[in-house]
Parts: C-alpha cells; structure tokens; sequence
C-alpha cells in the first residue's frame, strides 16, 4: 500500500535523503520532474512551490493541471504553458525557471470513446521532451505512445502519466525512469504508471519523491545526451574482396576459397 497519510504536503525536508541539486549536475545535464496532480482536488500551487524549492528543476512537467496552476508563475516566476484537454477541466503543463526558444508544440494523439488526448513536445535545444497523460485501454495508450514517437527527433524522452501496464514497447527508446510505484489502485494494488522513456540520453541519476496531495508521486530524472557514436568506416568492396583473396592464398596455398588438391602432383625433387 503507498504512503497512507491522505494529504501530506511536500514540504523542504519531506522527501527522504538530499535533493537532487543542480549544483550536483553538469551545465548539458536537465533535472526533470514529473507529477500527476489530481485535477482541482489534488495538489495546489503551493504544493508546486515547495516541490520547485525543493528540487530547483529545470522543467516541470504536470498532468491533471487546472486553469488556476498558472498562479504559479505569478509565485516563482519563469515560462509556464498550459494544454487543456478538449471538452475537460484539467490538461497537461510545463514549467521552467529560464524562457524557451520557443513554446512547446500541442499534437493530437489518438483518442478513445470518450476522452480526446494532447501531447506537449518541448525543444530544450539539446534534445526534445514530450509531456504526456496517456489513456486508460492498453491498447489505445501504445497508439497514443507511437503516435508520440512520430513527433519526436533523435535525442528525446517522453515523461508523464503513462497509465501502461506492463512493457511500453517503443523500438529505439529505453525505460529510463524510477522502478518504485508511483499510483496505488483502490489505494492497494501498487501500479508503476509514472514513466520516462529516453533515445539518445542517459540519465544519471532518478527517484520517486512522497506522494504529497495526490494520489501519483511525482517523478524526478536527471538527462543529458549520451555520447556521439564514432561514426562508421565502410571501406570498398574491392579492397574487402582483396584482403580475403590473399588471406586465403596464404592460408591454402592456393587460390581463396579452394584448398590444395590432394591429387596434386608433386613437384619434382
């Protein structure tokens, strides 16, 4: 069963052990944190503050957000943006201490029989993020994932409430994320809903922070690219066919491919 205490707030010192700071980090490493709020009965702006003080991000990424959690920009400042989901109260939000580029792109994913669903996608420069609240069918949310993936360049990692059970199964992206439950179904069944799939990164470090007024613990991530593979050197056809030509000449003694011939005749003595 996941933390009983109904609404305990993430206040300074509520998460076990230190912050992940980003002192700790290098200048192309993105503390990334994640969290479900639980529409309007959930966690608050105030909520959010203590988290941003606590765990200083670089992004923050929410699902369930309500048209009032952009107060929080009016309490710490930064870049905030907001998708609603059509025909709802609540939808998916950023924010970050420092601007962007530019403002993070809305894409339609496939939608179910009764609820339509947005993806945030955000350039952070050094690769791209996509913010998501997937739906509940198994097999409607992994059309919803690929859907996201199409969307996405090389470098890129999907966070947010993926509502999955079980493998993701997006070729070429790796579960990088937290392995704790982050959702307890009917407060019992201990579900791992709140994920980060990654293509090109390597997260360095991850955890999963108290659940504080919701009932998803939010996540936290630590992402930078992952080294440049050295590129490929394919040489000629040609010199490949020759270096195995000789190869086999001095290993039969003859022509490649063909060893002596026992019927040979010998040389004269």
């Amino acid at each position: 069963m996941l933390d009983p205490a109904p609404h305990r707030p993430l206040g300074l010192g509520s998460v076990a052990g230190d912050p992940l700071v980003r002192a700790d980090r290098e200048a192309s490493t993105y503390k990334i944190v994640s969290w479900n709020l639980l529409r309007r009965t959930g966690a608050a702006v105030t909520d959010l503050v203590a988290l941003i003080e606590q765990e200083q991000p670089d992004l923050l990424l929410m699902q369930e957000a309500t048209r009032g959690i952009a107060a929080l920009r009016e309490r710490v400042g930064g870049v905030y943006a907001w998708a609603q989901l059509p025909d709802r109260i609540h939808g998916l939000a950023m924010w970050a201490p420092r601007p962007w580029a530019r403002p993070p792109l809305v894409v339609p994913l496939p939608s179910g029989a009764m609820f339509h669903r947005v993806s945030q996608v955000l350039d952070l420069g050094d690769f791209t993020v996509a913010n998501v609240h997937l739906s509940h069918g198994q097999m409607l949310n992994r059309r919803q994932l690929r859907r996201v993936m199409t969307a996405l360049p090389g470098r890129a990692a999907v966070l947010g409430d993926y509502n999955i059970v079980g493998p993701a199964l997006m070729p070429g992206f790796r579960d990088v994320g937290p392995r704790n439950p982050t959702h307890a179904m009917g407060r019992m069944v201990p579900l791992r809903l709140d994920r980060c799939l990654a293509r090109g990164l390597v997260c360095e470090q991850r955890a999963v922070l108290p659940r504080g007024p919701s009932d998803h613990r939010p996540i936290v991530v630590h992402l930078r690219p992952a080294p440049e593979a050295p590129p490929r050197i394919v040489k000629g056809m040609a010199a490949a066919v020759a270096r195995l030509r000789r190869a086999g000449v001095r290993a039969g003694g003859g022509r490649a491919g063909r060893p002596p011939s026992a019927a040979s005749p010998s040389s004269p003595g």
